[in-house]
């Protein structure tokens, strides 16, 4: 995973969690999941997201 091992990842998790909070950091958590989800989505689908482009390609 990205080559981090336990001890890094526990760092990472306690300075989100001094960053966050405790009550916030499940909501932190689901929006970079689902950031990280549309992300993927417009890599696939590039058209999807500019459909100007197609339009000023096609006019040419």
């Amino acid at each position: 995973m990205f080559g981090i091992g336990l001890p890094e990842a526990l760092v990472i998790v306690f300075i989100a969690l001094l960053l966050f909070g405790a009550e916030r950091l499940p909501g932190a958590a689901r929006a970079m999941g689902r950031a990280v989800e549309e992300f993927k989505k417009g890599l696939r689908e590039p058209s999807a997201f500019v459909p100007a482009a197609d339009d000023a390609r096609d006019n040419k």
